[in-house]
């Protein structure tokens, strides 16, 4: 069996010592199947919990997969949660969990639930549930208590050992070695100079030694030699210490030592550094600092905000990630209660009131500006904000007086969750939103629209059925046309699914006309793709080409993908049954280009589907393959083949080529290793992505003449051959002559890897491979 990369993420920061934790941990593992790590909060457990998934990865050949729970706060999104984290993209009506344990069946992986202790009881259920029905599983999580399920070993995680005396030069041996070891390595982050030495060696001990060995205190300790010495830091440490401990026998235990711990770092703090950390408190996840001007920027204070992160991050109360091409930065779950517990509830209050209002405005400008060339962007920063924009939903639907606000934020994510495959969440919200019976007749529909379009892909027909009747009612209220225009697409795609096309495709025809007068291309773009869907599933290949064409006209322009990559995918299709066989298989290669920037696997099922048909006859054996490719991601999305009855006569088709010409033994061999390919594997395959063989890529780089680098150029920025010839002021026939000889003279199969080529040739590398 192949073994699954999983998801774990990379570590900052080295791990220090816990050998005999790490040990423990493993032995128990090996031991149960289902492994608890408790301790306090700033302890160490998710370090542990990573760092001893990591050792043990080879031993789950299913993967060992990293689920991050501190941000959730909505217990009925906990399955979503684990499907996000695990790349399953479902869109079928099944249950989330049914999903899951579909997903899981049998294979031996390792799921790790971090920061389980605010969701004790459905964590449990949950976990309860997977080992009972994936035989292979086993669960590691992180809580502060146990989550008392059955066979659950629990191991609790000590502090790093400090010894009960103080360290010193002459006896330096002592058991103090992990904390020391830490203190030294988060310190030479702040100062990389920094070391233990004899001369501060017994300083060092005891400051690690008055902090309990607990890591987030040390660290914290830590990050202050950018401010002062480290005599001056164990000063500080006593004079709290006394303080705290006057008139008592006994010193705190750690828990308490925790708490007065974070007080001394808080209160070492400027005064705006511990307004602005109480403040970031609100923040669900992780944030960027366009978040924190817009919601905190209008807030008296006598420093820049961005001066400020920045010395919360030198404080280690912030932690700054890279995110792509942006920064962004959280705050640890202990240091984040702790500020939360520094604001009045007036206070948290208006701070929910700013940050629901900024992430609606967030979400309200990525559904404007989605049919555009940001598209990508917005699908990343929505994926990163997700933890405060279910927060922000969460607050307008609590809200009373919100009603307006929650119908648009959750249909304004419409396309996101489509091109996702978060459906079931989709329809949570949008349920949960509608529920309310208030709200305007607008917004309303806007909101039904939505939840019937999501109900009808998932081939929930009944209730896909009752929304559509809802959004004609309200659509009637309004007496507007591009209403009634809106009602007509949910009817439409409700029977659609229903399996009435020719009755669906006479609403949505109704639909485009009034869209299109609007120039509503949010609202254009999706009506026109199914159209076109629907009237290729009835066999009109010329109206259905109009329709693509029409649509690509819309989108190319604006450098949209998610449509137009799926319309792209048909429409290759279609003129591959219309003879345009060459143009037809390069569109359906573009589209998988896009689809896999997008991240929407179920998107490359057709298209893997749809390069099948194309290949059957030149090559049965990779047809045979992208089907069995197609077959796993259809299952795997809760979409099976056998669903598009009006398609399943061209799957046969390519079937009966492809067996005729293998034989039955050689097509199942094929079908099955495309089962086997993950997505990216399959993209790699389908597009003919391997390394040229050619002896020297630079000498077939100075083959190109100046004509077909400009060339090369354009299709590296995913220009159509349409839209080169256009720029180039050149006829389209004579783009693809060049395309063809580029690719020749690279010794390349696809226009992706002429832009992987390209990209390295500008980064210096040497071009010799594609992904």
């Amino acid at each position: 069996m192949a073994v699954k990369q999983g998801n774990l993420p990379s570590e900052l920061t080295s791990f220090v010592g816990r050998r005999f934790e790490s040990a423990e941990a493993r032995r128990l593992l090996s031991e149960s199947r289902v492994l608890t790590l408790t301790g306090l909060g700033g302890v160490g457990k998710t370090r542990l919990a990573l760092h001893v998934a990591d050792e043990a990865r080879r031993a789950y050949p299913g993967g060992t997969w990293f689920v991050d729970l501190s941000e959730l706060q909505e217990p009925a999104l906990l399955d979503q949660t684990v499907l996000t984290a695990l790349g399953i993209q479902d869109r079928s009506v099944r249950s989330p969990r049914t999903v899951l344990i579909e997903h899981l069946g049998d294979d031996r992986a390792l799921l790790i639930l971090d920061n389980c202790e605010h969701l004790l009881g459905p964590v449990a259920v949950l976990v309860t549930e997977l080992l009972r029905n994936c035989a292979g599983l086993t669960v590691l999580a992180t809580s502060r208590a146990p989550l008392g399920v059955p066979g659950e070993r629990v191991m609790r995680v000590p502090p790093l050992a400090v010894s009960t005396e103080p360290s010193s030069a002459a006896q330096p041996e002592t058991t103090d070695g992990d904390a020391v070891a830490l203190f030294e390595q988060r310190a030479r982050a702040a100062m990389p100079d920094f070391r233990v030495t004899d001369a501060n060696r017994a300083v060092v001990g005891e400051i690690v030694r008055r902090l309990e060995g607990l890591p987030l205190p040390i660290e914290l300790a830590a990050a202050r030699l950018r401010a002062m010495p480290v005599d001056q830091i164990l000063r500080r440490l006593n004079d709290r210490f006394e303080f705290l401990t006057r008139g008592s026998r006994t010193a705190p235990n750690r828990q308490q030592a925790l708490k007065w711990s974070i007080d001394w770092g808080y209160d070492l703090c400027t005064p705006s550094e511990q307004w602005l950390w109480a403040r970031l408190a609100i923040f669900a996840g992780s944030f960027d600092l366009d978040a924190v001007e817009g919601i905190l920027g209008g807030e008296a204070t006598d420093e820049d905000l961005v001066d400020l992160v920045t010395s919360l991050v030198d404080k280690s109360v912030l932690i700054r990630e890279a995110a792509g091409a942006s920064v962004r930065f959280r705050m640890l779950e202990t240091l984040r209660d702790y500020g939360r517990g520094l604001l009045l509830d007036e206070e948290c209050a208006a701070l929910q009131r700013r940050h629901r209002d900024w992430y609606r405005q967030l979400v309200l400008r990525g559904r404007a500006d989605w049919i555009s060339s940001r598209q990508v962007d917005w699908a990343n920063r929505f994926d990163l904000d997700r933890a405060d924009v279910r927060e922000a939903m969460d607050s307008a639907l609590r809200d009373a007086d919100t009603a307006d606000p929650a119908l648009q934020m959750t249909s304004a994510l419409l396309d996101f969750w489509i091109a996702r495959g978060r459906l079931s969440e989709g329809r949570y919200w949008l349920d949960r939103a509608l529920a309310r019976h208030d709200g305007s007749v607008a917004d309303r529909l806007d909101a039904a629209v939505a939840d019937s379009l999501l109900a009808a892909l998932q081939q929930d027909t009944g209730a896909g059925s009752a929304l559509a009747a809802e959004a004609r009612g309200l659509a009637a209220q309004l007496c507007d046309d591009t209403a009634g225009a809106f009602a007509d697409f949910a009817t439409g795609m409700v029977l659609i699914a229903e399996g009435e096309l020719r009755a669906g495709i006479e609403h949505l025809e109704r639909t485009t006309e009034p869209l299109r007068s609007r120039h509503d291309f949010h609202r254009l773009v999706p009506a026109m793709y199914w159209l076109g869907c629907a009237l290729f599933a009835v066999g009109d290949l010329d109206r259905a080409a109009a329709v693509y064409r029409e649509q690509l006209d819309l989108t190319e322009p604006r450098g949209e993908i998610m449509w137009r990559a799926m319309a792209m995918s048909d429409y290759g299709s279609v003129l591959w049954r219309q003879g345009s066989r060459a143009r037809g298989e390069e569109l359906l290669e573009e589209s998988l280009a896009l689809l896999r920037e997008l991240g929407n696997k179920f998107g490359c099922a057709w298209c893997f589907e749809e390069l099948a048909w194309a290949s059957a006859r030149r090559s049965p054996e990779l047809a045979a393959e992208l089907m069995g490719a197609a077959d796993a991601q259809f299952t795997a999305t809760g979409s099976p083949m056998a669903i598009f009855e009006n398609m399943v006569a061209y799957h046969d088709e390519c079937v009966d080529q492809s067996r005729r010409q293998l034989g039955q033994k050689g097509f199942r061999a094929a079908f099955d290793r495309g089962r086997a390919l993950g997505v990216e594997e399959a993209i790699v395959r389908a597009l003919a992505e391997q390394p040229p063989e050619s002896a020297e890529p630079a000498a077939a780089e100075d083959a190109l003449t100046p004509r077909e680098l400009q060339v090369a150029e354009l299709v590296a920025r995913g220009l159509t051959n349409k839209a080169i010839a256009e720029k180039l002021v050149i006829s389209q026939r004579t783009v693809e002559g060049h395309v063809e000889h580029i690719r020749d003279k690279l010794g390349f199969g696809s226009r992706t890897q002429i832009a992987t080529w390209l990209l390295r040739r500008a980064e210096g590398g040497d071009g010799t491979s594609a992904p």
